[in-house]
């Protein structure tokens, strides 16, 4: 190969669909074992690769030469051959500085906590320094090698937290390194972890008021400096954002919901349909799961069986990206449900007139005129703060998914 990534284990990079929209090159992901690290780096068969876990430190031994802020840091995600001779360099720098200023956050003067030893760490550890921090404290599960435990960390006035762990990563987006509930300080978070787009940590902290971003944004960051590095000139002014544009919109889900009868399959249709994305009913999930009606599962099992199976497809369907996803009336009730919505998926709330609707048997909750204005009323709040975007419908199907549409792609 040309260009590409390396690593143990890729099965959900981004970085094939950033680097050929950045540059249009090929670039492959290829899955090494530590066995097969040196005899890849020592063919030397490749003009520019990036390292990602557990190999940034790794890969270092075998490189001709190491420029001072990859060798400061230790670790290198960027590797340029240049007529046979191997270049270093550490990208993931530029990424992190580039993810702070997208925050719109500053950090001189500010107390830091780093969640997290490993490469990431070190190079966050040096942006931070860099960039003005008051204090700056790596925390890891032992607190050994200069480290805090993670129970002393909670005890610090924290500004700014980074996280740099796994944690919260698919495929287990419910993972949280630390609660934040007790950070009363806290300005700004910054996860590294990029997909999901809004893991748990991001979601808190935004409930918190505070400053926050997973790292999407570093990762194309760090991307574009690379690319610069292979091909030994710079992009095109605006490429950066405009390709973080691009990903953050492919991989985002579109979640309708509302009201029984307000239009949420229709209108997901035909959104699907426009953007070349798939569509998926939850209730069409339910049925395929339990394999029968939903009626059924009402009369059978009773509603809060009939929640769970919901909570259980919305976990696996939040899960994907660049979906259509049309869900149940009560699904935004459960907590846990909007918070895996909210992880890869933009939520728009289809305001249909309670009058509008037409009350209809294969809906347990609603199947008469008394028993859906009751529901209206005990849902309409929750509808409202839930969503990113309320979209009042009034008007046809198509009219409603132009809304949404235009919406989505600004």
């Amino acid at each position: 190969m040309e260009y590409g990534l390396i690593g143990e284990k890729l099965p959900h990079s981004f970085s094939k669909e950033i680097h050929e929209k950045l540059a249009g090159y090929d670039y492959q992901l290829k899955e090494l074992t530590p066995a097969q690290l040196p005899g890849f780096l020592q063919k030397r068969e490749f003009k520019g690769i990036n390292v990602t876990i557990p190999y940034k430190q790794a890969v270092i031994p075998y490189l001709d030469e190491i420029d001072e802020k990859a060798k400061a840091i230790g670790a290198v995600n960027t590797i340029v051959n240049r007529d046979g001779r191997l270049y270093g360099y550490n990208t993931d720098y530029d990424g992190m500085v580039a993810l702070i200023r997208h925050a719109g956050l500053s950090l001189e003067g500010k107390t830091v906590l780093i969640l997290g030893t490993g490469g990431t760490s070190k190079t966050a550890m040096a942006v931070a320094k860099d960039l003005g921090a008051a204090s700056v404290q790596r925390v890891s599960r032992s607190g050994k090698d200069g480290a805090i435990t993670y129970e002393e960390a909670q005890r610090l006035p924290v500004q700014i937290l980074i996280n740099t762990t796994p944690s919260g990563m698919y495929p287990n987006p419910d993972g949280q390194p630390m609660d934040l509930s007790r950070f009363g300080w806290l300005e700004g978070v910054l996860d590294a972890v990029y997909n999901p787009l809004r893991t748990r940590l991001v979601l808190q902290a935004r409930d918190n008021r505070a400053h926050a971003q997973s790292g999407l944004y570093m990762l194309v960051a760090q991307a574009a400096v690379a690319c610069e590095h292979f091909l030994g000139e710079k992009l095109l002014a605006g490429t950066l954002d405009t390709v973080y544009r691009q990903i953050h919109g492919q991989k985002q889900n579109i979640v309708l919901t509302g009201m029984p009868g307000s239009g949420k399959s229709t209108v997901g249709r035909i959104l699907a349909r426009q953007m070349g994305r798939e569509f998926v009913d939850t209730d069409t999930e339910i049925i395929r799961l339990a394999k029968k009606p939903i009626a059924d599962i009402f009369a059978q099992k009773g509603e809060a069986y009939f929640r769970e199976l919901e909570s259980q497809v919305i976990a696996q369907l939040s899960q994907r990206t660049g979906l259509v996803i049309a869900t149940g009336g009560g699904a935004i009730l459960r907590e846990e449900n909007v918070r895996h919505l909210r992880q890869n998926g933009r939520l728009y709330f289809l305001d249909r007139p309670v009058e509008a609707i037409c009350p209809t048997k294969d809906r347990p909750l609603s199947r008469d005129r008394d028993a859906l204005q009751r529901r209206y009323e005990e849902r309409y709040t929750r509808y409202n703060v839930t969503a990113d975007t309320r979209i009042p419908v009034n008007g046809d199907a198509d009219s409603v998914a132009a809304a949404i549409r235009e919406e989505f792609l600004i």
